[in-house]
């Protein structure tokens, strides 16, 4: 339970930060590209990997607080820095293959998924 409640709470900081951070960047970048989200993503990800790594080799801290900065606050503020760290975790392994079918795989289903969401959302609506 103690891991769950810290999870909770460092993702409710993820989500303002994320939906700060998303609110400046539109403001200063503007225009049709997603740089809101292009910047989060980035910064997710050079945070997940700084920090999951900072965590397990070099700073003690309780499982508790790791889940909490990594599952909660990062899972929040950005998925792609999750999905970057799975890809990592293959990469380690040296399974370049699963890695790569990974990453692709999850670009290629997600923007199937995304259509086929959009799609059933019309027709939904047209009843």
């Amino acid at each position: 339970m103690k891991t769950l409640s810290f999870i909770a709470f460092f993702a409710i900081l993820g989500a303002f930060a994320r939906y700060g951070q998303a609110l400046l960047v539109a403001h200063l970048a503007g225009g049709p590209f997603p740089w809101d989200i292009l910047s989060i993503n980035v910064m997710g990800s050079l945070a997940m990997g700084f920090l999951f790594f900072e965590t397990l080799e070099r700073i003690t801290i309780g499982p508790e607080l790791r889940a909490g900065l990594l599952t909660g606050f990062l899972g929040a503020y950005t998925t792609f820095s999750t999905y970057v760290a799975g890809a990592l975790t293959l990469l380690r392994t040296g399974a370049w293959g699963l890695a790569a079918l990974y990453l692709l795989g999850s670009v290629a289903l997600g923007i199937v998924a995304v259509m086929l969401g959009a799609w059933l959302s019309r027709r939904v609506r047209s009843r």
